[in-house]
């Protein structure tokens, strides 16, 4: 195991960028994970682990074109890398290791009650 150490919220991040695929960028990003897990998360945050998930290797971005809708103004698309994408495969591994050595009382929200 490579051992990639990615915080929750990087984790998400990643992740959503994955779903956007090529239209991920910083207010997408936010309203998918809104969209997806009812969380509000400050742009301003999005913006910074964007950045130093770039920083680590795990994203690369680059400068859409120009639109009318955007005041002429170019945003910055996000894709994932080859190391985010073996990232994202090692984090769902362990987690279905994890998830699948939970013994049924575990999961059963009844006992004990």
């Amino acid at each position: 195991m490579k051992g990639y150490r990615l915080g929750e919220l990087e984790e998400l991040i990643l992740l959503t960028v994955g779903i956007l695929d090529q239209d991920a960028y910083g207010v997408a990003v936010l309203e998918e994970i809104k969209n997806q897990t009812g969380r509000k998360v400050n742009i301003s945050a999005i913006h910074t682990v964007l950045s130093r998930l770039e920083d680590k290797g795990f994203l690369k971005s680059y400068m859409g074109g120009a639109t009318e809708e955007r005041g002429g103004r170019r945003k910055r698309l996000f894709t994932l890398s080859a190391t985010g994408r073996a990232a994202i495969q090692e984090v769902k591994t362990l987690r279905n290791k994890l998830y699948d050595q939970l013994p049924p009382l575990a999961l059963d929200f009844s006992y004990g009650q």
